[in-house]
């Protein structure tokens, strides 16, 4: 296609027009228009075919909201053997395009174009195939075509109500802050279309290769097809997370100008149970799957005054009593408190140091399973010792393992050792009896419950009416959701069932770990996918983003991490993963291994512990975020704290957040986070 300037001189169009050979589609303006000039052409309308009625109508709409809308203005006397074609207020940059492609398909050829000419809009020069100029009769389908694919939005129509929707588009233009925004979108689109067209190149390369490829051929190109698929989920959610990122600024600019009545806003809800504890808990978890071959109580002891000094509230420590296994997990006798950790006077005394510097202490509860200490009649170890002496009835009847008789369970099974069946009135109440012993006489303050999804929350509530701890969480560990071996963005059903099966079983007595949480912060800070740390609604992931005083948040603990390894938080990328746990809402705990095995990464924590008790944020405290990208996340907390995490270059200054600060204050900052307090 040439697209040479037209031959025509500007204004000489006017001087040869006559009437007849000529026609300008336009709608009228819905209301009376004052001009600063005479129009260029007869006010009268000009005769229209009956069938330009629905485009007409579609151009009445654009006219009301965007000015008059597109016109097309078709002329066969300005230039001798051809057709003079001008397109006015184009809706987008791809109209040339698609005005190309109506001319082809009507049969025509463009012999020049001017884009953007001194006149305004367009002008084509066209002919027929043929050649020569384009009959007038032929003029009212052309010009149909073509106002509609100058009309056409994949937008669906929405009604203008006392014009809120003119006011939401132009909160929407400002909403987007900056070039980064236009530019991650952008970058995330383009990489997105690489993806696919990857993926599609490998199919067709399998196609292509039909019954003739080897068997190691084909798995070859099958392993390309997977990793290419895997590839395009990635960029798929970075695409779906980057756009609910700017439908949340367009939110957060309505709200400060628009009013709720109070009777649409949404209720408090109240809850019951300590949960969480008083909200501004944050828990050292005070030991590893290694501690067991150390004095542990004795060490801890020595540790409390200066968690106590550092801002930590409550300490979580391993199981107390004796065990099969040496880390306590496989507990036999409860009440014997004699484990490898240390015997049970250094126990006590480890607890009464850490009450006299004003830390809780929290007991890990082993009670889905128990070890027998003999074998029954039946050969299989299921008799019990110590002060709870119970027998095969004391364990479920699904553990077949062990010759239970007791209720079929309905959780998940625990293959290592007995199952107890909660339902059995003598484990019921010798449970309840045991846990009040280690709250009155021992001196523990919370419990945190092991593996729960072994055993139904309606029985822990039970347990925490009538133990009264001071907080209560559990681990509910659960699978998150992948597609083709990638961390799919949506987890809301993953967190829906750890609030489900547990919280809310719980009559909402018992926090959870947030799994969920986990899995996405530390995907995103591995693979520099930020934008998963945003929901499809605006909010942060997981139990966090839902109910987040009942979200305990951790990057890592004696299973995940430690010598264990079995789901390791990237120990290089641990200061951002603190950076992001310490500013925002939920309960932050603090691994062992990270407090005490890198100084530097404790310095940043320590700061970090400072900043978070400074300004008082809790586990209910008001995240906004702001920016979610491929290598940047940014939130403002309660209006009182900017934080940011990724390589990306983000302030709030220059991201202009305003939340009546004279300005903003840098506080802390390490390797990608940085965390700024506004001065008023």
């Amino acid at each position: 296609m040439n697209l040479a300037t037209p031959s025509i001189a500007p204004g000489a169009r006017a001087a040869l027009r006559p009437a007849p050979q000529r026609a300008l589609w336009r709608p009228a303006p819905r209301c009376p228009r004052a001009r600063s000039s005479p129009t260029p052409f007869p006010p009268r309308p000009l005769p229209r075919p009956a069938h330009a009625s629905a485009v007409e109508s579609m151009l009445a709409t654009a006219s009301m909201d965007e000015g008059e809308g597109p016109s097309v203005d078709l002329d066969n006397e300005a230039a001798p053997g051809q057709t003079v074609l001008r397109v006015t207020g184009r809706r987008d940059a791809a109209s040339l395009a698609r005005v190309a492609q109506v001319l082809a398909d009507q049969g025509m050829s463009i012999r020049s174009a001017a884009i953007g000419s001194q006149g305004g809009g367009d002008v084509y020069h066209l002919t027929t195939r043929a050649g020569g100029a384009v009959a007038a009769d032929a003029w009212p389908p052309l010009r149909d075509a073509l106002l509609r694919v100058l009309l056409h939005t994949t937008r669906s129509s929405k009604p203008s109500i006392h014009g809120a929707a003119v006011d939401v588009d132009a909160r929407a233009l400002k909403a987007v802050a900056s070039e980064a925004d236009a530019a991650a979108l952008e970058s995330a689109a383009r990489e997105m279309a690489a993806a696919a067209e990857a993926l599609v190149g490998v199919e067709r390369e399998i196609i292509a290769a039909g019954d003739e490829v080897s068997t190691n051929d084909l798995l070859a190109k099958q392993s390309q097809r997977y990793e290419a698929s895997a590839l395009l989920e990635r960029r798929m959610a970075a695409m779906e997370a980057i756009l609910t990122s700017r439908r949340e600024l367009l939110e957060r600019a309505l709200q400060s100008s628009v009013a709720v009545p109070d009777f649409v806003k949404p209720q408090t809800v109240q809850t019951t149970g300590p949960a969480a504890g008083n909200g501004y808990e944050i828990i050292l978890q005070a030991f590893n799957w290694e501690s067991c071959k150390e004095a542990w109580w004795k060490k801890m002891a020595a540790l409390a005054p200066r968690a106590a000094e550092v801002g930590f509230t409550s300490v979580w420590l391993p199981p107390p009593s004796d065990a099969v296994s040496p880390q306590g997990y496989l507990p036999r006798d409860l009440y014997d408190l004699n484990s490898k950790y240390g015997s049970e006077a250094e126990l006590r005394d480890c607890i009464a140091v850490a009450h006299e510097v004003g830390l809780k202490v929290i007991a890990d509860i082993v009670i889905n399973h128990r070890c027998a200490h003999y074998q029954g009649d039946d050969g299989k170890w299921n008799k019990f010792g110590g002060r709870l002496a119970w027998d095969r009835t004391a364990i479920c009847s699904n553990n077949p393992a062990y010759g239970g008789k007791g209720a079929w369970k309905k959780t998940d099974d625990y293959p290592a050792a007995p199952n107890l069946d909660h339902t059995n009135e003598r484990v019921h109440k010798g449970l309840i009896e045991w846990m009040n012993y280690l709250r009155n006489s021992i001196g523990f303050d919370g419990w945190r419950f092991d593996y729960v999804k072994g055993y139904e929350g309606r029985f822990v509530r039970d347990y925490v009416d009538a133990t009264v701890p001071q907080m209560a969480f559990g681990e509910y560990w659960d699978t998150c959701s992948y597609t083709d071996g990638v961390l799919n963005y949506n987890q809301d059903a993953h967190r829906q069932r750890t609030v489900d099966w547990w919280c809310d079983a719980t009559g909402a007595t018992a926090a959870a770990f947030d799994f969920t949480l986990k899995g996405i912060l530390q995907e995103a800070v591995t693979r520099r996918e930020y934008w998963r740390l945003i929901d499809s609604r605006g909010r942060p992931p997981g139990v966090l983003g839902i109910w987040p005083s009942r979200a305990i948040t951790f990057l890592e603990n004696h299973d995940t991490g430690s010598t264990l390894q079995h789901w390791p938080f990237p120990w290089e990328h641990a200061a951002q993963g603190y950076a992001y746990l310490l500013t925002h809402c939920g309960t932050p705990c603090v691994f062992y291994d990270h407090m005490y095995y890198d100084v530097e990464l404790r310095e940043h924590i320590t700061k970090l512990i400072a900043i978070r008790k400074r300004f008082r944020i809790n586990n209910k405290s008001e995240v906004k975020i702001h920016k979610a990208y491929g290598d940047l996340y940014s939130a403002i907390i309660d209006k009182k704290v900017a934080m940011k995490i990724g390589p990306g270059d983000w302030s709030p200054t220059s991201d202009k957040v305003d939340v009546g600060q004279k300005e903003w204050k840098l506080l802390h900052s390490g390797p990608n986070f940085a965390v700024w307090e506004a001065v008023l």
